[in-house]
């Protein structure tokens, strides 16, 4: 295993399941210590375990990333004990299936506020220390529906398609300071979130028969690409979307 995130620091939100997890796990596997951000603290202690049996180096945080008061202790926290982090990986997310006319205001803000505006304000955070070291990498969590649109996904779909904007103008903004920024669209994903789907016969089917490589994502897979961001080998990439579907998108 190549170690080219030795004595790096990586922050990532939603790090204690799914491809959060998974992708701190495979950061961590690359020499990185990765601070694990959540909420669910049942989550994350089962995932500071699953790193001790690989002798990783994980760190729990607690934070609802939707509250800039915490968002602004987390910064402070992580600081004073880790200096600035050199990769942030915004992967915190949530959904509310409603058509339009039944969303309401509250419900809009949650879902911008966690999927959006705590991107937002985690990279205004921690840009100034990724200056100060010329390097930094930061990988926005999309989805393909930033590419589509979707009935009842309508906060959903706005939140992932401003959340690919962002990406794009920070990548322009940064890269003379050597901070790349790269968004990641994945598909559909074996996750617990998406369990019920997957035991449910008939979505189940109806989803493999719109996904061209007829099966589910796995979640090490999302792990593998951002550790590919965060390497040597992707010095030259900013500004782009990894779009990992299954084909779902090219149809």
């Amino acid at each position: 295993m190549e170690m080219y995130l030795e004595n790096k620091t990586a922050v990532v939100t939603g790090g204690n399941r799914g491809l959060g997890r998974a992708m701190a796990l495979e950061l961590a596997k690359h020499g990185a210590k990765v601070l694990i951000v959540g909420r669910n603290q049942e989550k994350t202690e089962e995932t500071i375990e699953i790193g001790k049996k690989q002798n990783l180096n994980l760190v729990p945080y607690f934070c609802d990333v939707a509250d800039e008061v915490e968002i602004n202790n987390l910064k402070a926290k992580i600081i004073k004990e880790h200096n600035s982090p050199h990769v942030l990986i915004n992967n915190a997310g949530t959904a509310i299936r409603k058509v339009v006319s039944d969303l309401s205001l509250s419900e809009w803000n949650k879902v911008m506020d966690i999927n959006l505006t705590s991107a937002f304000l985690l990279s205004k955070a921690f840009i100034p220390g990724m200056k100060e070291y010329k390097w930094g990498r930061i990988i926005n969590l999309t989805s393909i529906m930033a590419h589509i649109g979707s009935a009842e996904r309508a906060v959903y779909c706005a939140s992932k398609h401003a959340l690919l904007a962002l990406t794009k103008c920070m990548a322009l903004e940064l890269v003379d300071h050597g901070i790349n920024v790269v968004a990641i669209s994945p598909g559909y994903y074996e996750t617990d979130l998406t369990a019920p789907l997957r035991q449910n016969q008939d979505a189940n089917n109806e989803l493999m028969k719109n996904t061209p490589a007829k099966r589910w994502g796995k979640p090490e897979e999302i792990g593998k690409i951002a550790a590919f961001i965060c390497s040597p080998a992707a010095n030259f990439m900013t500004g782009n979307d990894i779009l990992s579907d299954g084909g779902w998108v090219a149809q």
